[in-house]
């Protein structure tokens, strides 16, 4: 089987079949993945301004991250199950399309982020998670973090007018 051949697997499933036809599934399922997004860049963001000792805050990094970071991965569950869909309905139209693949890029770069964040930077959190004032390796993660998200909510919208 070819990736295309795939991608037209996936747009002949019954599910992605019911979203495309249906006047209310497509909204109510884009809506949900709006509203998750919404909430995992507005999450991230508020730990990325900490990380940037954004005045405000008074937590440290760590409970701030431990109160804020469940809403972020549940957020993201959502968002991730709800943009599956959304792709299953046009499968080949999606991927062929410069602004999908762009989002997918940058998501795939703030993954890496997080990563490096978390093996490198976060093993002295311990030593600077009270101080406002993070490290230079923080700020550049959260400055980091900020650019991708915010590249990739850019890129979402401009989806929605490529994609049709």
């Amino acid at each position: 089987m070819t990736f295309g051949e795939l991608l037209k697997a996936i747009e002949a499933t019954p599910v992605a079949t019911a979203l495309r036809e249906s006047g209310f599934l497509f909204p109510a399922v884009e809506t949900a993945h709006v509203l998750a997004i919404t909430l995992v860049v507005g999450t991230i963001a508020i730990v990325d301004f900490r990380l940037l000792g954004v005045p405000g805050h008074t937590k440290g990094v760590r409970r701030l991250t431990a109160d804020v970071l469940p809403f972020t991965w549940g957020a993201f569950a959502v968002a991730l199950i709800s943009g599956a869909l959304l792709f299953a309905s046009a499968a080949t139209k999606y991927w062929a399309d410069i602004p999908f693949r762009m989002k997918m890029v940058l998501l795939v770069l703030a993954g890496l982020n997080m990563v490096f964040f978390h093996l490198i930077t976060w093993r002295s959190v311990h030593v600077w998670d009270e101080v406002v004032r993070t490290p230079f390796a923080a700020k550049i993660a959260g400055a980091t973090s900020l650019l991708l998200w915010i590249g990739v909510v850019l890129f979402g919208r401009w989806i929605g007018f490529t994609v049709s």
